[in-house]
């Protein structure tokens, strides 16, 4: 007991937890108002306590940590967000930041923040479209291996990286996937897409799925298991989400889509929860243990990626995939720990051997 107020009968606790081993896991207070007569009950059963560390994306931070540095051109980082992740890449030994804008506005920023540009490459252009082109540019040169994007619209970076004749196109189409560290999830899990493509088409899927699957490669998992999410688990004609899932499905059947065990359409709980595909007789290999959820468009991705991030504490790693190199996508409200985690994605997939863009043994 840490202090007692007996006029208002408030008694505040200092509080420890401790594991198995005898280890402090967690301090605090407690502060409780006591009844004005003594009360005798049963000792309840203790609370269950977990802890979630995110060790999930720490874990891919320290695998990237064990590789030489990864040039990376950072496109127009000209806000803080932007300018302080990459550089907060490049003191932890992830990446070689070339900052690629306005060399007059990123000093100034540097200053203001009290950020060191001691030993960083700069790119002098007049604004954020030529910065896009220029960080493109140096790619083709073979002066960069990842893109990253500062605080410029997406679009806009896009635009140059689609380009027919400068860009990085390969025979993929361009896919955006969220490495997700969920706590209440057992492993690390594959949003995708999430950012890039509104509302694919069926040869579209295909090519998101073999992204994801190609990216969960990289990351150590040998054959992935991939949900195809949809709002309902049974085909309807009426909805092309289900029939799209289907489809995919046998495409991987046929080869047409490899290293990894499809199945979809799943509803999010059974694909998630084995207790939930047993009540409605589903028998499926990825019920329960999906390392990837194909969502069926943009918005269902967006409002599926955030509502874990804000509602189940979750971290995810912005990624864009498809194109010659990885491009690291982050958010102005991604934590230090994100931004790190999608730096580090980024490059492991710089560090796979490539042809043409496309890691190999990719279908």
């Amino acid at each position: 007991m840490r202090e007692k107020h007996a006029e208002t009968r408030r008694v505040t606790f200092d509080c420890r937890c401790v594991n198995a081993r005898g280890e402090t896991v967690m301090t605090g207070t407690a502060r409780v108002i006591a009844p004005k007569v003594r009360i005798t009950m049963e000792r309840p059963d203790a609370a269950q306590v977990s802890i979630q560390s995110h060790d999930n994306l720490e874990n891919f931070v320290g695998r990237c940590r064990q590789l030489p540095p990864v040039a990376v051109a950072v496109v127009h980082p000209c806000d803080e967000s932007s300018l302080g992740a990459a550089l907060e890449a490049t003191r932890e030994g992830l990446i070689e930041a070339i900052l690629v804008g306005p060399l007059a506005r990123i000093r100034t920023l540097a200053e203001q923040q009290g950020f060191d540009l001691t030993g960083i490459r700069l790119e002098d252009v007049p604004h954020s479209h030529a910065a896009a082109f220029r960080a493109v540019e140096l790619v083709r040169l073979g002066q960069a291996a990842a893109l990253m994007k500062g605080s410029l619209h997406t679009d806009e970076l896009m635009a140059e990286v689609v380009s027919r004749e400068t860009g990085l196109r390969t025979e993929r189409r361009i896919t955006h996937a969220f490495l997700m560290d969920v706590p209440t999830y057992h492993k690390p899990l594959i949003v995708t897409d999430a950012a890039i493509n509104i509302s694919p088409d069926l040869d579209t899927k295909r090519d998101i799925c073999q992204n994801a699957i190609d990216l969960a490669h990289v990351l150590g998992i040998a054959r992935p298991k991939v949900a195809i999410i949809c709002a309902v688990e049974t085909i309807n004609s009426r909805m092309a989400c289900t029939t799209d899932a289907a489809s995919l499905c046998k495409m991987a059947d046929r080869g047409q889509i490899s290293g990894a065990i499809l199945d979809g359409p799943l509803a999010l709980d059974n694909a998630i929860s084995k207790e939930a595909a047993r009540m409605k007789k589903i028998d499926s290999p990825v019920a329960g243990d999906p390392d990837i959820l194909v969502v069926p468009d943009l918005a269902a991705g967006n409002i599926l990626a955030k509502q874990l991030t804000f509602m189940s504490h979750a971290d995810g790693a912005g990624i864009v995939l498809g194109a010659r190199v990885p491009i690291i996508l982050t958010s102005r409200a991604d934590n230090k720990r994100t931004k790190l985690a999608s730096c580090a994605v980024a490059c492991l997939m710089a560090s796979v051997p490539m042809v043409d863009g496309l890691t190999k043994g990719g279908g």
